[in-house]
């Protein structure tokens, strides 16, 4: 892969952890929608939303550091 691979794959995973994690709270805490396939960790009871959708975005943000440091890596092979 090249950067912009990287890149893509970085901003798609920044996008679903963000999603997944502080807008799911928002929408549960501050909408009274009913829980939908986007924002998944609602389907959860109380206390285990908030923990699912906290365990997302540190997933993503987890995900995002590992694609960062293949992609120097990458980079640094190649120039």
């Amino acid at each position: 892969m090249d950067d912009g691979w990287y890149r893509l794959a970085m901003l798609l995973t920044l996008l679903a952890g963000i999603w997944e994690g502080p807008i799911a709270i928002i929408f549960r805490v501050f909408t009274d929608k009913g829980p939908n396939v986007m924002v998944a960790a609602n389907y959860l009871p109380s206390p285990w939303c908030y923990i699912a959708a906290v365990a997302a975005a540190v997933v993503a943000f987890a995900v995002i550091a590992v694609l960062e440091i293949r992609r120097k890596k990458v980079m640094s092979a190649v120039g």
